[in-house]
């Protein structure tokens, strides 16, 4: 399950998309139209600048910018900066080592294909594509 952390992950990454090339936006601002709390957002845009996602600048006129244009960010690489890995189960972390069950585990075959799908949808999933959009799909 993604987490509340990721979600909003995902609507800064979002909001700071819908208002690239304005410079920097105040985490204030972006608190006020997500309806998030500011203290909240700063836990969350401090590892989305420590993971270089984001620009932030204090001081006067500073706030926060995508260090990259919106078109070059995937959902799945906001999401498992904020989440951790993806996998389903822990033996397919990368971190993993070699199951010894895997040879005979039914189930793994499984596994990897939710994996692979998952991983298939949120990489696909550019934060450009999510700009506007009002499929329901799309709703976090």
């Amino acid at each position: 399950m993604i987490s509340t952390k990721g979600r909003y992950a995902l609507r800064v990454m979002i909001d700071l998309a819908q208002h690239e090339g304005e410079g920097n936006i105040p985490l204030k601002s972006i608190a006020e139209r997500q309806d998030i709390s500011k203290k909240y957002l700063e836990i969350i845009v401090k590892e989305l600048v420590k993971g270089g996602l984001v620009n932030g600048v204090s001081g006067k006129g500073g706030g926060y910018s995508l260090s990259r244009r919106s078109e070059d960010y995937t959902a799945g690489e906001i999401l498992e900066l904020m989440e951790g890995t993806l996998a389903p189960v822990a033996c397919l972390d990368a971190d993993a080592g070699t199951c010894p069950r895997a040879e005979d585990c039914l189930t793994l075959p499984m596994w990897k294909e939710y994996y692979q799908m998952s991983r298939d949808f949120f990489y696909s999933r550019k934060l450009s594509d999510l700009l506007g959009s009002r499929d329901p799909v799309y709703y976090i």
